[in-house]
């Protein structure tokens, strides 16, 4: 899931317990209106109505939207599905896997649940990047899965198990959290991922396998660092294009400490000409050297851990959402669902 850390209560989530929590937004110099936003400032389509849900990915197929979200035994199977005819009230429709594949145990013992996943659609399969991974470690993999249908009741439905993407292990510098997608403008498919270790980074992809393109010699770009933060804590990348620019989507700062009250987890988002960065905060900052312009966080007295977001451009109706989850003070620390609409201002990304 969007949360990994050198010191994040990870044994904690995996033991199903959600403890998400934030704090203020942080802070930058507003221009146009583009400024943090607090949750109690505004209203969604499903504002905190759905739990527990974490780590949401979206798409809308037809009049259906269909939800994908981090394991829970709340819901049956693994990587559930949640439908909606309106996104507002929703219900399990299916998982990708009945239970934690058979070969993901063996490769890491252990693993007890699957996280983050990303629902995507090119070359007319849909794809499903998901993260298994061992609490405080580098010993992580993003899998796939794929349908050519989202329909349960089309008789060709069927989830197939791809197997390993990507694999990062004990000492090296990313750790391959926290898949996502981008179809560029020249149809190249790139693939997002990382976490505290070394940052956001960047492979592409074969479109006809889903997997990577050259695995021994294709390049990684880097995106996105804290390099100057104890811990260095960014994580859960999420990319779009708009009008010119694509942009870079991330979590920062710290999710799920056992003391609530010590988190401050916020969502941040910079830009670039290239999918390959540079990608520049607001005030010119470079997301490798820390730079990043913070749209949403939480507050202590309503709605806390504000992250695990994923951006989604509708086809229908023309708009920009971003889906993520964020936990209610007064609540038992479930995380919930939220979506909201996306504005833009001087071609930067406003959450209403």
């Amino acid at each position: 899931m969007r949360l990994v850390g050198r010191a994040s209560a990870l044994r904690v989530l995996l033991a199903f317990t959600v403890l998400l929590s934030g704090c203020g937004a942080g802070s930058l110099t507003p221009r146009s209106g583009l400024a943090s936003l607090s949750l109690t400032d505004a209203t969604s389509n499903s504002a905190g109505l759905l739990k527990p849900i974490r780590d949401p990915s979206l798409i809308r197929v037809g009049s259906t939207y269909f939800l994908f979200v981090t394991d829970h035994p709340a819901w049956t199977g693994s990587l559930p599905i949640l439908c909606s005819a309106d996104a507002a009230s929703w219900k399990q429709c299916g998982s990708v896997f009945p239970s934690v594949p058979s070969w993901i145990t063996r490769k890491l013992p252990g693993v007890v649940n699957l996280w983050a996943p990303d629902i995507s659609f090119f070359n007319g399969v849909f794809h499903v990047y998901y993260t298994a991974s061992l609490a405080y470690t580098e010993n992580t993999l993003v899998g796939l899965a794929t349908n050519v249908t989202l329909d349960p009741a089309d008789p060709r439905y069927r989830w197939v198990d791809r197997g390993s993407v990507l694999e990062s292990h004990t000492g090296d510098d990313i750790n391959v959290l926290d898949p996502n997608v981008l179809v560029d403008l020249e149809g190249r498919v790139w693939l997002s991922f990382g976490s505290y270790w070394g940052g956001i980074a960047q492979r592409e992809l074969d479109p006809s396998t889903g997997l990577l393109r050259d695995p021994a010699s294709a390049p990684l770009f880097r995106l996105a660092a804290r390099p100057d933060v104890p811990e260095h804590p960014i994580e859960g990348s999420s990319q779009l294009f708009h009008n010119g620019f694509y942009f870079l989507f991330v979590s920062i700062d710290f999710c799920c400490r056992p003391v609530l009250s010590q988190n401050d987890y916020k969502m941040a988002v910079g830009r670039s000409s290239s999918p390959h960065g540079p990608f520049l905060a607001l005030d010119g900052k470079p997301m490798l050297q820390g730079g990043s312009t913070v749209i949403l966080g939480g507050d202590t007295t309503h709605w806390m851990g504000v992250g695990g977001g994923t951006v989604y451009n509708d086809p229908r109706s023309d708009t920009t959402e971003i889906v993520f989850h964020a936990q209610a003070v007064s609540g038992n620390g479930d995380a919930s669902l939220w979506l909201k609409k996306v504005r833009w201002v001087d071609d930067w990304p406003v959450l209403d």
